[in-house]
């Protein structure tokens, strides 16, 4: 398990800027080339200033869409629904769980975020505990629901994560 002060989880509702402070935080870290970090984050995608959909992003700048409400694809019918979103779980998987296979050498695992709409993939949630369990330092966001709505399986991650980490 990860020892005392190898984690920093952000949490709060949606829109306080938890993706904001990882963000300052992974470039204020990068600029360190003998640091090697690894996982993720999630941003939005805009069109015409208005909020069409979410992409997963590696910290060495690949993507891979996470959501979005264009997709209308026979096969997206059978995907999550986050609100009006279409979750594409195949391809969130396919870019960010490679990213939280545990390495001996890194130094700082970033996730942004343990969320809702990745916790759609029954994967996912494993792999961040492996990372947690590797005593490798990991800055992480966990959205609160907004309105009271329960994530996924009715899984408390703040509780579920504090108990194995901190």
């Amino acid at each position: 398990m990860a020892g005392p002060g190898k984690c920093f989880l952000v949490t709060g509702p949606p829109g306080v800027g938890k993706t904001t402070l990882i963000m300052k935080v992974f470039e204020s870290l990068k600029v360190n080339p003998s640091l090697k970090l690894q996982g993720f984050y999630t941003r939005e995608i805009r069109r015409a200033g208005q909020r069409v959909g979410f992409e997963v992003v590696t910290l060495d700048g690949r993507t891979a869409p996470l959501a979005s409400i264009d997709i209308s694809t026979p096969e997206s019918l059978r995907w999550p629904n986050v609100g009006k979103y279409k979750v594409d779980v195949a391809s969130f998987e396919s870019l960010a769980l490679p990213e939280l296979q545990v390495k001996e050498d890194t130094d700082l695992f970033i996730i942004d975020e343990v969320g809702k709409m990745e916790l759609f993939s029954s994967s996912f949630f494993p792999a961040v505990l492996r990372v947690l369990e590797s005593n490798i330092p990991v800055l992480a966001s966990i959205p609160v629901p907004k309105f009271g709505r329960d994530i996924p399986e009715g899984l408390n991650l703040p509780q579920d994560l504090s108990s194995k980490i901190c």
